[in-house]
């Protein structure tokens, strides 16, 4: 072999060796990989924008992060799920605000009763300082909020007494979240509060441990129990948005731009989930109908005469500063 021809066959050399280390780091490129898990059914309004979130957070990271989403109460209920974020095991969940008030006493505000006018009362509050305040009042215990998720009213639903006042909850045993609250806010209307993890609920009605549940229409009818309680009275007691988490470690473990991408992903999943529930809802009621549930538009005054009180036990306390001022947002 020629010296020319050495230095073409070195020179061919060097390019190959360096397209091959130029491919491994390609196939090597570092993805940072946050699991998320939740108890929803994935054909859920918020499963849906968590998908949508992971496409966006995909997009905006050039692929370098990823969502793996683990659905339906794959990896416990949501207690575990907000303990696993706490010792940086998962890194998200998608949780209601309700049971979360057992690790951040000022969500206690979501599950008392009639504190929100309308839609646009509770968005205003969400979005405004006192939704972002919230939002990071678990840091301190290590659970950061990403943002809110519409979860519309949650009403009544039960299998053989239509409720048109909270007289007639009197006896029965309802469904609630592991919430404090909720269990007093039944009390206060008359009826025995029973906490049941959302999975064990279906089989709960169907065999008469409780005698109805509450919750929004999406719920109601993506759950099948709308096959067990055919009585739905829309008093819409309370507007409990779901929270998306994170572990305030993995939070932190992350870099400044990689907190920007999935902050902003989240933001914008707010407002894919936002038309979602709208939709949503409307299918809901028109399929529970159609299956034969009688819809009630009971008087909610009465109802909210009924708990009135419950605020009263909140005086000096950071919740009732939060109900004041939230009274005061028009």
């Amino acid at each position: 072999m020629g010296s020319f021809s050495r230095r073409i066959f070195f020179l061919l050399a060097i390019i190959l060796a360096v397209a091959l280390v130029f491919s491994g780091c390609q196939r090597q490129k570092k993805v940072t990989v946050l699991k998320l898990g939740h108890v929803l059914d994935v054909n859920h309004p918020v499963h849906k924008a968590m998908v949508y979130m992971g496409k966006v957070l995909a997009k905006k990271s050039h692929g370098t992060m990823r969502i793996d989403i683990y659905p339906s109460g794959q990896l416990g209920a949501e207690r575990d799920l907000i303990e696993l974020l706490q010792i940086g095991s998962l890194a998200m969940t998608k949780v209601s605000t309700s049971p979360l008030e057992s690790f951040v006493p000022e969500m206690k505000i979501f599950s008392l009763p009639y504190v929100f006018r309308n839609r646009q009362h509770l968005w205003k509050v969400l979005n405004g300082p006192i939704g972002k305040k919230l939002l990071l009042a678990g840091v301190p215990f290590r659970l950061r909020g990403l943002c809110y998720y519409d979860s519309g009213s949650r009403s009544f639903y039960t299998k053989k007494v239509p409720i048109y006042t909270p007289a007639d909850l009197k006896g029965l045993k309802i469904r609630v979240m592991k919430s404090q609250t909720a269990v007093q806010m039944i009390r206060a209307l008359g009826g025995s509060a029973t906490p049941i993890s959302w999975g064990e609920l279906y089989t709960a009605l169907q065999q008469g441990v409780v005698d109805g549940a509450e919750n929004n229409p999406p719920s109601f009818y993506l759950s099948k129990h709308y096959e067990v309680c055919k009585y739905y009275s829309l008093d819409e007691h309370t507007s409990i948005p779901d929270i998306l988490l994170i572990s305030e470690p993995i939070w932190e473990g992350l870099t400044k731009q990689q907190q920007k991408w999935l902050q902003e992903a989240a933001d914008e999943s707010v407002l894919y989930e936002i038309k979602l529930w709208k939709q949503a809802t409307e299918h809901a009621m028109e399929e529970v109908q159609k299956a034969g549930v009688k819809i009630i538009h009971p008087n909610k005054e009465l109802f909210r005469e009924k708990v009135k009180g419950m605020y009263e036990n909140y005086k000096g306390t950071p919740v009732y500063t939060l109900l004041q001022q939230i009274e005061n947002i028009h």
